[in-house]
């Protein structure tokens, strides 16, 4: 299937995020992934479909959902979930915000590598927690994690919670895998 991805769809006026937020027109807004292209035909088919059924009460989870997420960690990761481990949720904010309130409390602090997606730091303002910068090293435009500033920063009695996020920004890139466990080492072995 193909697809016209040259196509420019204007955006500002429909209420986006993306485009409706910056009052300067000349402003590109590149902070947030939101893509400008139409949803591929067989989405917008299920979605007419949906809709011509025309009752849109309470539904559960289906199970193919469940399905999809498992088979998507088995075949990236050689990981098998389960699916009481699997918490749909309307999005990455909404769910670290769930996290914030399950796991820590107002004034607990949440380390963060920086640099990282600005939601991040909103969700932990709106929920009263407290940021702690544990800013990654750019090495010739190569970003890795600083361990030793970790474990400082997770020895904080504060510090309840980190927050990782792979990759960290565009121009990140995804973080070496083998550096995962080393951060889950130093994060954990401070008590």
């Amino acid at each position: 299937m193909k697809y016209d991805f040259d196509e420019i769809i204007p955006r500002r006026g429909t209420n986006s995020v993306k485009w409706d937020l910056a009052t300067d027109e000349r402003v590109l807004p590149m902070w947030v992934a939101d893509m400008d292209f139409r949803a591929a035909p067989p989405v917008l088919d299920a979605l007419e479909r949906r809709l011509r059924h025309g009752v849109f009460g309470y539904t559960k989870v289906p199970d193919a959902y469940f399905e999809a997420v498992k088979g998507w960690f088995g075949k990236r990761h050689g990981f098998r979930i389960e699916n009481e481990w699997i918490l749909p949720t309307t999005g990455v904010i909404p769910a670290l915000s769930v996290i914030l309130k399950a796991l820590t409390e107002p004034g607990d602090k949440v380390i963060l590598q920086t640099p990282v997606y600005n939601c991040f730091f909103a969700v932990l303002e709106r929920t009263g927690r407290q940021p702690l910068a544990n800013p990654l090293i750019n090495e010739n435009g190569a970003y890795r994690m600083d361990f030793e500033d970790l474990e400082r920063k997770a020895a904080d009695p504060q510090a309840k919670l980190i927050f990782l996020c792979n990759p960290t920004t565009r121009r990140a890139g995804p973080g070496p895998p083998k550096s995962l466990p080393a951060s889950g080492r130093s994060a954990c072995g401070t008590g």
